[in-house]
């Protein structure tokens, strides 16, 4: 059991080595991070808790303070935490070194769930990539607000896809600017009624983002108070 005292002078606590001549001298603060992991009992200037017995969980020399986890209880996995400043510290007891630590993890609190294998790992980056470049493709270069709203209103009804700035629905028809019903073109060998179909689907989307864009904002009344008093 080892006992570092806080001096009257300064912030230097005497550590003794052996066969090395006088003892050394260390800042608290250097002492109590190489104790983290360790079981300490530290006796306090505070009223409220003079002396304080648990595991150190860190020390932190910016803001100049240390926690320590107390009355742990492996079941829950809870602990009464204090976190004090180091000045208060009048003299601090080693009562047990910090446990061996493991690679993996295994004795962390709170429990750190395993990773994934490599081969799941890989397959959500496949697909985060896969999400990007889709949304990337759905996105036309060179055309403006009202092309991108219809062939977002398209895509979400039918397979749709950009080439250059013409929007092609179903691999078969071809839909250039200004993107208006007269406007589609349909593939050699394609049936009339797909043509058809598509500018139909096209004729109402455009009607609805008209009335979307054309519909007037709706008042809104703010009730009255009754007259202001006091000028």
């Amino acid at each position: 059991m080892a006992e570092f005292k806080r001096p009257n002078v300064g912030n230097k606590v005497a550590v003794a080595t052996p066969n090395i001549g006088a003892p050394s001298m260390i800042s608290l603060e250097n002492a109590l991070c190489s104790a983290i992991g360790c079981r300490i009992r530290i006796s306090t200037i505070l009223a409220a808790h003079p002396t304080i017995e648990g595991t150190l969980f860190t020390a932190d020399p910016l803001t100049n303070q240390i926690a320590i986890s107390a009355n742990h209880n492996p079941t829950t996995g809870t602990s009464d935490w204090h976190i004090l400043p180091i000045t208060s510290i009048q003299s601090v007891t080693l009562l047990g070194l910090a446990s061996p630590q493991t690679s993996n993890f295994s004795s962390a609190q709170p429990l750190i769930a395993p990773l994934p294998s490599a081969s799941v790992l890989q397959s959500r980056v496949d697909q985060a990539v896969a999400r990007l470049k889709e949304e990337a493709a759905r996105k036309g270069k060179g055309v403006g607000k009202e092309a991108q709203e219809i062939f977002d209103a398209l895509y979400r009804t039918l397979p749709t896809r950009w080439s250059g700035t013409n929007i092609i629905v179903l691999d078969a028809v071809s839909i250039s600017s200004p993107y208006k019903p007269d406007d589609c073109k349909a593939g050699e060998g394609v049936q009339a009624g797909l043509l058809d179909r598509v500018k139909k689907v096209l004729e109402n989307e455009r009607k609805r983002l008209s009335e979307k864009t054309s519909k007037p904002a709706i008042p809104v009344t703010v009730p009255s108070s009754g007259p202001r008093k006091g000028g």
